[in-house]
């Protein structure tokens, strides 16, 4: 079997070298691409502390995905930067799975565009731990019998964007599983502004930003004289590689956009 050929974007990040590595390491891709505004000429392999790989950091996509011609790229790089990199990318007919955060509604309009007129795919994912697929899955099975829910997400100090894409769309299957707004708690005061965390329709999310965290995420329902808590931790990068390894080999036949792992996992 022809191996897959893949580029990664952000390879010098955190996330960014675990795709390095396990790309690598999988029988059935080729590292073909290694794209970073750090370490550029440097061989990725070695940035990653792994056997040279005769793959140079570029720091051009455009020009990496032109020498390079990759059949997926897949993205953990920035929310200043992800929708460039996407529209480059599926342009140039290159599939895309994306684990960077911060892509909005419109982002998913404009993707689901650019997939129509360019024949590529594209698998937007807020989080790839299967865990976390599994949680957010049972939080919406949950949602049908209690009438309140917050839901708490902590993640690194690095993370730039708040709430967390896992967290906003938990609140989004909570939401989709009632069919209406969350009960809201009457006459409240916020004594300090912001105090109960930002709203989605009567879903009340916050988030942690602190040192030492990877990425995890509470879901407490509360009904009469009972409390129903759902969580999952990321308790290193590696946990999110299967479901990355899983979206790489799948990507190429799921046609247009997809908006979350899951459909890979349990449609």
């Amino acid at each position: 079997m022809e191996k897959i050929r893949v580029l990664v974007s952000g390879c010098c990040g955190r996330v960014g070298q675990e795709v390095v590595k396990m790309v690598m390491k999988d029988a059935h891709m080729q590292l073909v691409g290694a794209v970073d505004q750090n370490q550029i000429g440097k061989d990725i392999g070695v940035v990653v502390g792994a056997d040279a790989a005769g793959v140079p950091v570029e720091g051009n996509l455009a020009e990496a995905i032109a020498n390079r011609k990759p059949q997926v790229m897949v993205d953990f790089t920035t929310p200043a930067v992800v929708m460039n990199n996407i529209r480059t990318a599926i342009g140039a007919g290159v599939h895309v799975v994306v684990g960077t955060t911060g892509i909005s509604q419109s982002d998913l309009e404009e993707i689901r565009g650019l997939c129509a007129v360019h024949g590529a795919n594209a698998l937007i994912a807020p989080n790839f731990a299967v865990g976390a697929l599994l949680m957010m899955r049972f939080a919406a099975m949950a949602a049908k019998y209690f009438s309140q829910v917050e839901i708490i997400e902590l993640h690194h100090d690095r993370k730039l964007d708040a709430p967390s894409g896992t967290s906003i769309k938990t609140a989004e299957m909570i939401l989709a599983a009632r069919g209406e707004a969350a009960e809201r708690s009457v006459g409240e005061e916020e004594k300090i502004k912001g105090v109960r965390g930002g709203e989605m329709n009567g879903v009340h999310l916050h988030s942690v930003r602190l040192p030492g965290l990877i990425a995890h995420q509470e879901v407490i329902f509360g009904g009469e004289g009972q409390i129903l808590t759902i969580r999952h931790d990321s308790l290193s990068r590696e946990s999110f590689m299967p479901g990355v390894a899983l979206a790489v080999k799948k990507i190429m036949d799921r046609p247009g956009l997809t908006y979350g792992l899951e459909h890979f996992l349990f449609d």
